[in-house]
């Protein structure tokens, strides 16, 4: 299913790429809650594959509008399970199903911590007040702060950006209140998508790694005309923009 996941993403988008400064070390034994802005459908995906390359010994879950998964029944089969945040029911069963996921050690929760679609340069955050409750369900959890954002560099296709930030124990954030506990966690995903946002606004492809490339080019008889202008030049075709013909 993962495999589907990749071929779709590089069929529409040009790269994933995490900031070279990024990756989800210090994690303590136990289960990890990733929590993430939502600025894209695409985040879905993101998870996904950030799952699979980062988290490849963990089972990974991720709840999700239980509209949008009866729309993508796909989703429920790689550990989606829907919820309904906007009513006291839906919040009490998102919180009983995490508590059972979190209840193993080599589990994995994904949460787009906003409850809704938001710009990745909207301050403040507003992250919904369950993501501070999580903590209480395993309090040997680590807490990832995951920072996600999109844009169009130089090929057709859009790049997809993210970057883990620090991780916090689940023991050391249960010895704030709720309050001061998700002041701290929207405080520390902000700097994250600060610091990222910087990098996306470089266009410097060095401060990243490739997580999963598509394909460059723009396709067509635009490229076979670039293609055609190699070979008559003796030149190796470069379908990237930056490889375009002279």
């Amino acid at each position: 299913m993962v495999s589907t996941f990749r071929r779709y993403f590089t069929r529409h988008m040009n790269a994933l790429r995490i900031a070279a400064w990024s990756s989800p070390a210090g994690l303590q034994p136990g289960p990890v809650i990733v929590y993430s802005n939502h600025p894209a459908w695409w985040d879905a995906a993101v998870y996904i594959l950030a799952a699979d390359r980062f988290f490849p010994s963990f089972e990974s879950y991720a709840p999700i509008d239980a509209a949008m998964l009866k729309q993508y029944g796909v989703f429920g089969r790689i550990g989606a399970f829907g919820v309904d945040l906007d009513s006291p029911r839906g919040a009490a069963h998102f919180l009983k199903t995490s508590a059972e996921i979190l209840s193993s050690p080599n589990r994995a929760l994904w949460i787009t911590a906003q409850g809704r679609f938001g710009d990745a340069r909207e301050r403040p955050l507003a992250l919904k007040p369950g993501v501070a409750r999580l903590v209480e369900l395993a309090p040997g959890c680590t807490v990832l702060p995951l920072a996600i954002e999109y844009g169009f560099w130089l090929e057709r296709g859009a790049e997809a950006f993210m970057a883990f930030g620090q991780p916090m124990r689940g023991a050391d954030l249960l010895a704030l209140s709720r309050t001061e506990r998700l002041q701290h966690l929207e405080s520390a995903l902000t700097a994250t998508l600060d610091r990222l946002s910087a990098d996306v606004q470089s266009r410097d492809p060095a401060r990243f790694r490739a997580v999963l490339e598509g394909r460059a080019g723009v396709g067509g008889v635009y490229d076979g005309w670039r293609r055609l202008t190699a070979i008559l030049r003796g030149r190796r075709f470069d379908p990237s923009h930056q490889g375009r013909a002279p």
